[in-house]
């Protein structure tokens, strides 16, 4: 495997629903589950340095909302939906492999 993929967890151990806080190297990461998808971005907000991790998940609309000033960033891209936040937080590709979630970083 490639050394910019770096493996999360078991693939069993995150339900759908659920969000994860992952540090690497400095990198504060979000991993969430929505539906069977897998999904994983920076993990502090643009706008105000809130974790997103302590925020809500919306499975159906792939999206989490900022814990302090409610802010929506959609988990594909990345994009925030509505204000305070104007400035995109980062994804990163996910795969599945040998039962395990990784990540790849940059």
């Amino acid at each position: 495997m490639p050394e910019n993929w770096v493996r999360v967890c078991d693939a069993k151990s995150l339900k759908s629903g659920d969000m994860l806080d992952f540090d690497h190297d400095g990198k504060k990461i979000l991993i969430a589950k929505a539906g069977n998808q897998v999904f994983a971005t920076d993990r502090i907000c643009t706008h105000a340095d809130a974790d997103l991790s302590t925020g809500f998940l919306n499975e159906d609309e792939k999206t989490v909302t900022c814990p302090l000033h409610l802010s929506i960033f959609k988990l594909e891209d990345g994009v925030p939906q509505n204000l305070p936040a104007t400035v995109p937080v980062k994804t990163y590709k996910v795969k599945i492999q040998d039962n395990g979630i990784y990540i790849k970083l940059d």
